[in-house]
């Protein structure tokens, strides 16, 4: 049976650290329970979907919050693929007990 694993792209508008204006930030949220900001692999959401593409993942939402206030804007996208096969369980030696003898 297939199974899969899931991640989440997030694109948040905040106020800028340094700066009186806005800034872009990105962060991925890996199947892993991993959290890593992926804001300097590209400024834009189609560099960070493409390049999860070419990964492997498959996007199957996005969806958006406008419960922000003021100019903050929260995108998410969903994405998935299919889970590496876990390698079948070793099986163990049946028979009888061996010795070696000299």
């Amino acid at each position: 049976m297939l199974k899969w694993e899931y991640a989440l792209l997030v694109r948040r508008r905040q106020a800028a650290t340094n700066d009186l204006g806005w800034e872009v930030v990105f962060v991925w949220y890996g199947p892993d329970g991993s959290m890593v900001d992926v804001t300097p692999y590209g400024d834009t959401a189609l560099a960070h979907l493409n390049r999860a593409g070419d990964q492997g993942w498959e996007l199957v939402a996005m969806s958006e919050d406008p419960s922000l206030p003021g100019n903050n804007e929260l995108h998410r996208y969903h994405l998935k693929r299919p889970k590496p096969a876990e390698p079948p369980p070793r099986q163990r030696m049946r028979g009888g007990r061996r010795t070696l003898s000299g």
